[in-house]
């Protein structure tokens, strides 16, 4: 059974439900160990003064903030502790706002709420249900592991998740961007971009899209482990050419209809070797064959990465491989 992280209460009105917070979320990086290179010596880091080269106790340290021209306030441990918010008991709701207004920069991570017990299941339905029906999240703060947060209540499906929210201070002025405000996108780009949206909708399906970087990682390992091939990545694409933008877009959009079938027939002739002749596609249509052929990072590969992609995966070429160390 899952390990509530907090218990407490929620608390609208003259109503309190006792709930626990569960983690919704799971982090899948993989983590490694530092080692000093040709050895098996793990790399450890130590408290160092800067001026004497000697180590220091975790216990003679204290904590410094900088207040300019090289100037520093020290504060002892003990000082920050008489200061800190104490652990709160409950999640008081201090307003309802549409959820639809809440912007989703300010969201930062997920969490779940269940009852303690089954005696509160009325009160915790209730409130759900109530949420759902008009669309209202439950702004409030509370405090968890020495850190003060500001939440947002909601309904989500046969659960209440609970979302730690940035404080506005925290969102950064996106005014010093440099952006292209003065510029506005209209006629038959703007047109081909957005009959490219619009062929490339589809439903949300969270299940269809997977950590692939992790898979590498693992998959690497794994291969450097048992000493197999290692085969090497793509580059980067090359950048779209804006002479190029509205043939990209066309060629996009009838690849995105199509589904990438309109090709056959109309160009890849085969060489003398039997081998199709990829110098007379566009790269949307050697897109579209590598999909059909399964070819993982297509659509980050440039055009020559590509070719050699779809050759080796036609069985035309091999591809190029390094020996794992």
């Amino acid at each position: 059974m899952a390990r509530a992280i907090w218990t407490g209460a929620i608390s609208f009105g003259l109503v309190s439900i006792p709930v626990g917070l569960f983690s919704a979320t799971e982090d899948h990086t993989v983590h490694f160990h530092q080692f000093e290179r040709g050895t098996s010596d793990r790399i450890r880091y130590q408290r160092v003064n800067e001026r004497t080269g000697k180590e220091v106790e975790y216990s003679d340290i204290v904590k410094g903030r900088e207040v300019g021209d090289g100037e520093y306030v020290l504060v002892e441990p003990d000082e920050l502790a008489d200061i800190a918010p104490g652990r709160s008991r409950t999640i008081d709701i201090q307003t309802f706002v549409d959820l639809d207004e809440i912007d989703p920069i300010f969201f930062q991570k997920t969490y779940w709420l269940a009852p303690t017990d089954e005696r509160y299941e009325r009160p915790y339905a209730l409130l759900r249900e109530a949420m759902t029906r008009t669309n209202r999240a439950g702004i409030a703060t509370f405090v968890m592991r020495g850190k003060e947060y500001l939440t947002a209540l909601r309904a989500d499906g046969e659960v209440l998740a609970l979302e730690t929210l940035f404080f506005a201070d925290e969102i950064r002025d996106r005014s010093n961007l440099d952006l292209p405000g003065s510029t506005k996108p209209k006629g038959k780009e703007l047109d081909m971009a957005t009959g490219l949206i619009e062929a490339m909708s589809e439903a949300w399906k969270p299940k269809e899209f997977r950590d692939t970087y992790t898979e590498r990682v693992e998959k690497l390992i794994e291969d450097k482990r048992k000493g197999r091939e290692i085969v090497t990545e793509a580059e980067p694409p090359e950048p779209t050419a804006m002479s190029d933008l509205i043939a990209a877009l066309e060629r996009s959009v009838a690849d995105a209809r199509g589904g990438g079938k309109s090709q056959k027939g109309k160009k890849g002739k085969a060489t003398s070797d039997g081998a199709p002749d990829l110098s007379e596609l566009s790269k949307s249509e050697l897109a579209a064959m590598a999909r059909e052929l399964d070819i993982k990072g297509r659509s980050s590969m440039s055009r020559p990465k590509l070719e050699k992609a779809i050759a080796a995966a036609s069985g035309a070429a091999p591809q190029r491989r390094r020996k794992a160390s």
